[in-house]
Order: structure tokens, then sequence, then C-alpha cells
């Protein structure tokens, strides 16, 4: 143990202590966090491991990968981030998040073992789960990457099948300023002769030039599985299989069937390691379940869309179930987010945007998010206070009207903490 850490730290010394130890928020690279990880006796990995990537949907295709492995039997661990309410959220274990004392034993075990060696936030907590899912023995580890891939901690595992949900473009300034710049960076989790599944149906053509370089074993939606709907439920197909009838996700929204068919894919292209018989994909989809996304609590729908892509995912959902009926938006953002690209892409639906400040340095004001929403010509009010804009939002919605939080996690993890 490192003098700097006492033994008896509570969980919320543990994370202010991560949050300051590297001189920089995101250091992408795989040399400190892999030789930590070697110390720490986490690689090379002792269990079945899925990687999943992605601009937007990595989150639920994951833990929907996670309930169906769970469904068939296997003892399951899942990483995630970032955390709406609680870190434990992160590091998921045969669907109970771990508790305090277990992830701050987590962390004097990563303390211990990185000696001199500063790792960011997230290398810190990627090293807890590989930690805590070795500890408990896990058959299956399912991680989500934080930020593209070929970089990213988690890719220090030599994973046994990928799936990359989509690319879209966010995160410039660390993985490029273009989808095929963007898309090199995330197919980086793909390895030689294994499973690589992409799920979005026009992937850009960096992605399929280094599955052939990696030598993955490339499968792509539209062209080696995809999914239509149907009178009750809806149909996966791969060329040699296909799944009639299944139940919908639990998620709302028309991607999440997408999401859903780029999982079923990895989840058949894995069956020679990890057998699943589809009665556990049959009562795994309607289980997933994720706060935030499409999240509807009484009138209040909350959703973290935070890019174009997913702003564009939102405004469907809501032309879909709205009739027509705008909605006031409140919304909330981090300064390094294409804001003019979201604004644009809810005005359709949006009555007005009651812009509310996130904390700084990224957050943004109220008057400098309003003022990068301006040319989305949908009516506007400023709010420093959280509370205010809701209160504003839901008397301008009327008695039956929905109100939409959304725009960052920040923004979503607060209105749910004052519902």
């Amino acid at each position: 143990m490192n003098a700097t850490a006492p033994s008896d730290w509570d969980l919320q010394h543990w994370l202010v202590y991560q949050e300051r130890l590297h001189p920089r928020p995101i250091e992408l690279g795989l040399e400190r966090v892999a030789a930590v990880g070697r110390r720490l006796a986490v690689l090379p990995a002792r269990t079945r491991t899925l990687t999943v990537a992605g601009t937007n949907g990595k989150g639920s295709s994951a833990m929907l990968a996670a309930e169906i492995y769970r469904a068939a039997g296997y003892r399951v661990g899942c990483y995630t981030s970032p955390h709406l309410l609680r870190y434990n959220e992160r590091i998921v274990i045969d669907d109970s998040p771990v508790a305090d004392a277990e992830l701050c034993a987590a962390f004097a075990a990563v303390e211990h073992a990185r000696e001199a060696v500063s790792l960011t936030y997230f290398e810190f907590g990627t090293l807890a789960a590989l930690w805590l899912f070795a500890r408990h023995s896990v058959e299956v580890q399912v991680l989500e990457v934080g930020l593209g891939g070929r970089l990213d901690a988690v890719n220090i595992v030599d994973a046994d099948g990928a799936l990359l949900t989509n690319v879209g473009l966010d995160h410039r300034d660390w993985l490029g300023p273009d989808r095929d710049t963007i898309g090199t960076e995330k197919a980086g989790i793909f390895r030689a002769g294994r499973p690589a599944v992409v799920a979005d149906t026009t992937p850009p053509d960096s992605v399929l030039i280094e599955a052939e370089r990696l030598g993955a074993s490339l499968q792509l939606a539209g062209r080696d599985f995809g999914y239509t709907k149907q009178h009750r439920g809806w149909r996966w197909q791969s060329h040699e299989i296909s799944f009639d009838a299944l139940p919908p996700p639990g998620l709302p929204g028309e991607f999440q069937f997408a999401n859903a068919a780029g999982v079923l894919a990895v989840i058949v292209a894995l069956q020679p390691l990890l057998p699943v018989d589809e009665a556990a994909i049959r009562v795994a989809l309607p289980r997933l379940r994720l706060p935030g996304r499409l999240q509807r609590v009484g009138r209040r729908l909350y959703d973290v869309a935070h890019n174009a892509e997913a702003a564009r995912a939102l405004a469907a959902y809501l032309a879909s179930t709205c009739r027509g009926q705008r909605a006031p938006v409140v919304l909330g953002m981090l300064s390094d987010k294409p804001v003019e690209a979201v604004a644009s892409a809810l005005a359709p639906q949006a009555a007005c945007f009651y812009c509310v400040g996130l904390p700084p340095p990224r957050g943004l004001s109220a008057a400098a998010l309003a003022l990068r929403c301006a040319g989305a010509d949908v009516p506007l009010q400023e709010f420093e206070h959280l509370d205010q804009a809701l209160a504003a939002a839901e008397r301008a919605a009327g008695r039956a009207g929905p109100v939409v939080i959304c725009g960052s996690f920040l923004t979503v993890a607060a209105a749910l903490a004052v519902a």
C-alpha cells in the first residue's frame, strides 16, 4: 500500500484519490495499465471475455450480453461506465453491483500493485473490475470500452470476441476528426481469428480494413446477420440460424433492436466457447434495464443522449410516441460535446430548451449553452438551478405532456436525484 492511501479509506476517499492521482483525466495507452495488470495477476485473463465498443449503445449491449449469459447459467461479471448515481453500478457480478467494501478492497489491491505507476481514474477502476471478476471466479466477463478502443484500458485483455455497436462523431479531440479515423480506433478491440461483430449497417471503410489487417473473423450487420420486425416480436437471422418471434428488448426505442441484433450475433459466434440455448435469449431480452436510457418516471423521460446520433434516436422516439406534440426539453451539456448538433437533432420535437448549467470546468453555464443552442430556432430559457428548470418545464407541459431531461449523464443523474 502506498503511504498516501490509508488502508481504512471509505469509497469516497478512494474515488477522490483516483481523480487526483494522474496529471491528466484521460491518457490513452496500454503500457502503464498493462504493467499494473500483470502485477495484479489479472493478465492474461483467466476467464472468457467479450469486449463492447461503439459511440452509442455499448452500455445497453453489454448489459444485454451479460443478461443472456446469466440466463444461460453462467457466473457473469459486467463492467460499464460511466455510472449514473453510484460508482458501484460500474461493476456488476451476477446482477448485483459490488458493495463498497469490495470496491475498497479492490482499490487497495490496485494501489499496492501499481507501485510508482500513475493511473487515470478509468484505468484504476478497470483494473479493480478485473481483480474483482477474478476474485469471484466469474465464467464470463463483459467489458465496455470507455473511450475509443485500441488504446482504451479495457483493451489490455485479449477478448474472445468483440462487438462494435456503431461509429459516430464523438470524442473527436481524442479519437480523430472523422468516422474513418474513429472507426480505426474502435476496431482496435478486434483480435486475430476471433469473432468481431459490427452492428453498424454502414460502418466506415476503416473498420473493415482494420478487421482484415488484424485477421479478425468479421461479421457485418446487413451482410452476415440482420433482423426484421414481426407482428408479435421480431426475427433474428444469420446465414446458418434464425430465431423467430423473439420478445422485444426491455428498453424502448427502435435502435434497441439493432443493438440486440449485434449482441445475438456475437453470442452465436461464441457458441463453441460459451454455449447458450435459445431459451436463455428469450428470457433475457425483456429483462434488459439500464437507468437513464429512455427511462420514464411519471411524466418525465430521462435520456443520457449527448451526441448527435443519440439525439436523433431520442427525437425519433419522441416523434413515435408524442403524436405530434412537442415536448419541453431540460438540457444540460458539457462544453466538449457537439451541442449544436444535439440541439438541431432535437429541435423538431422540442417546444423549448430549458438550458441548465453544469459544474465547471467541463460543464457549460446556462447562458453558454443557450448561446450554442440558438441556431436550432427553438425558444430558449436559462436556469442555473436544475430544480427551477424542471419546475418551469413541467408548468409548460401541462397536466399530461411529457418533460424530457437529456444532454449528459450529469444532467440525468441530478434530475433523478431530485425526482
